[in-house]
């Protein structure tokens, strides 16, 4: 079971796990409706390494990026629902619009994302924050049909999730 910590121990944490000969992992995001495409995402991202920890952004910011109603569960409980799964080590909240301050901190050796960016995730704002430092940006595919947004479409629409 992971373990929610606050921002300011990231640089602790990636130091420590350096000296053990960890190799760490993180990725980020808003995971305001957990699902089986999170689920399948994060199990693909902690096999890049011997340590996951997963940013998530907060309730302001989900709010401003994803739209009203939006996130469905508070920051706390869904820190606490991805801690509460075998692949997550560790979770953290951040309250900037990109994980950068994060990466910046913690210094990963692999930043992973989802397929819905480019090619080596030139297009994501924090690859010039892991290129400055030497490490890696890593894209795994995304689950067909699988996001929060078509979830919540379907279940407005009183349509089963399928």
């Amino acid at each position: 079971m992971g373990i929610v910590i606050e921002r300011d121990q990231l640089a602790t944490l990636g130091e420590t796990m350096r000296h053990e000969g960890k190799r760490v992992v993180f990725t980020n995001g808003h995971f305001d409706l957990l699902h089986v495409g999170h689920l399948r995402y994060l199990q693909g991202a902690r096999r890049l390494g011997d340590v996951l920890i997963v940013g998530v952004n907060d309730d302001a910011t989900t709010t401003v990026r994803k739209g009203a109603g939006r996130p469905i569960l508070p920051e706390g409980e869904r820190a606490e629902l991805l801690a509460g799964l075998d692949c997550v080590d560790y979770v953290v909240i951040f309250p900037e619009p990109t994980a950068g301050r994060c990466i910046e901190l913690l210094r990963p050796d692999i930043y992973v994302k989802g397929g819905d960016y480019g090619p080596g995730g030139a297009d994501l704002p924090e690859a010039p924050v892991v290129a400055a430092y030497g490490g890696e940006t890593v894209i795994l595919s995304l689950e067909a049909s699988r996001s929060t947004s078509e979830i919540v479409a379907a279940i407005r629409a009183g349509q089963p999730v399928r």
